[in-house]
């Protein structure tokens, strides 16, 4: 599963791209595929625009690669870099693992974690440690 995080946005007509930026909208077999096709038309409604951090484009690509196939991770790649803005997060993410180190938290959650507090954005997820980072969820 791969988290976004989003934001308000004044730009209609996007919804369908953010369906690719979430692996699970991409995955039948993903645990959460269901619920995630509902979310592109709940960003459009919204009129929220999906942000996401360099690593996790990084992560998500070879994810993609890997369990979906060549075709599928150009066709998301292009869609994703049409459908997404980036950002590239400080290394604050290592300075939350450090006080939540009782927790199984990756530094790609501490980093999103990071990002969204400081935008001031919600993230989407069903990911239960940003409830323990006490990170806003856009659910």
């Amino acid at each position: 599963m791969i988290t976004t995080v989003t934001s308000p946005t004044n730009e209609a007509g996007r919804a369908r791209r953010h369906r690719a930026s979430f692996y699970a909208a991409l995955d039948p077999h993903d645990q959460y595929h269901q619920r995630a096709q509902e979310g592109p038309e709940r960003l459009e409604q919204e009129r929220r625009e999906v942000v996401i951090a360099y690593p996790i484009l990084f992560e998500s690509y070879s994810l993609v690669l890997c369990r979906l196939g060549k075709q599928t991770v150009s066709s998301w790649l292009n869609d994703t870099l049409q459908g997404a803005s980036f950002v590239n997060p400080a290394l604050e993410a290592t300075d939350r693992l450090r006080v939540l180190v009782d927790q199984r938290i990756t530094l790609f959650d501490a980093m999103v974690a990071v990002l969204a507090q400081r935008l001031g954005l919600r993230v989407w997820t069903y990911d239960h440690h940003f409830d323990v980072m006490r990170v806003p969820i856009w659910r």
